[in-house]
């Protein structure tokens, strides 16, 4: 008998054949130890902000819970209700470590909710300067870049002046600041596949242009806009905490990191540097674990920017 081996078919890039579209995207994405480290971080943060009422020792924004004696405990110390402050306690006498699991809730949702509205407004206004062109495309892009020559923290700072603060404010606001980002990725986008011959075919078979826009137009404009909403979301945050920072974006009530960070900020010079730095440690690392994520997602998507 003779032996048959049989031999792995290889492509160009050293991956098997046949392998799967989500398998080769998760192979490509943990070749780089840096992106899965960012992912891990971000599975981290995402799972805190999610279960923050349950992993939290006590209700930092519970009145009946709060005693004053707490006031500026130094980390390790004991509270009056018998927790254990691991990282401190804030000038209210609130257990940080709570405060800061409160706080990664609120900056993560306020950035993911304010990219994805934006992302999605970003898109419907893309996909139409593209896709009509002339005068819809000039008039839609004099808009983008008449938005784009401010700074997002001066628009938002007006924006949230006139809204007032809350939630909902800062939401409306960042979402105001973001979306031209994404109009101007998904145009530029569109207009390479404006001009191939599978548009072409699908306007000669009379198909409506809703249809021809978001069937067969959009699906091709995803990998950038993936990438783009990653980096959005952390500047989202970014711009956020530094507005509560200010102390014209989330009121006290609303936790979040950046105005954790605000409420520290006077204590430093005494001493009480736990109150700041934590939650500033907490911030630095959300924003860094999104953006490594993005950046491999980057090359991942776009080969020829894989360095």
């Amino acid at each position: 008998m003779t032996a048959t081996t049989s031999e792995t078919v290889l492509e160009p890039t050293g991956k098997p054949v046949g392998i799967s579209p989500l398998r080769r995207f998760v192979s490509d994405f943990c070749e780089s130890k840096v992106a899965v480290a960012g992912a891990i971080g971000v599975l981290i943060v995402a799972f805190i902000a999610l279960f923050a009422p349950w992993l939290s020792p006590t209700n930092p924004y519970d009145l009946a819970t709060v005693d004053i004696m707490d006031s500026r405990l130094a980390p390790g110390k004991q509270m009056m209700s018998g927790v254990t402050a691991v990282v401190g306690t804030d000038g209210m006498g609130r257990d940080m470590l709570s405060s800061m699991f409160y706080g990664l809730r609120i900056s993560l949702g306020v950035g993911a909710m304010s990219g994805f509205v934006a992302l999605m407004v970003g898109v419907c206004v893309g996909l139409t300067a593209a896709y009509f062109g002339g005068r819809v495309d000039t008039l839609i892009m004099r808009v983008v870049d008449l938005q784009l020559s401010f700074p997002a923290i001066l628009i938002a700072l007006v924006l949230l002046a006139t809204l007032g603060k809350g939630v909902d404010k800062i939401i409306i606001a960042l979402i105001v600041v973001q979306w031209a980002y994404f109009a101007r990725t998904v145009r530029g986008t569109a207009l390479v596949e404006r001009r191939k011959e599978y548009i072409e075919a699908a306007a000669c078979l009379a198909l409506s242009h809703r249809r021809i826009v978001f069937r067969h137009l959009l699906p091709n404009c995803l990998p950038p806009l993936i990438v783009v909403g990653t980096v959005q979301i952390a500047n989202a945050i970014s711009l956020e905490a530094t507005l509560s920072f200010l102390g014209i974006g989330l009121p006290v009530t609303e936790p979040s990191l950046g105005l954790l960070i605000s409420n520290g900020f006077e204590y430093m010079l005494s001493g009480k540097y736990w109150i700041s730095i934590y939650p500033g440690i907490a911030l630095l690392f959300t924003i860094v674990s999104i953006n490594l994520v993005g950046d491999r997602l980057r090359d991942v998507l776009n080969p020829r920017l894989e360095r």
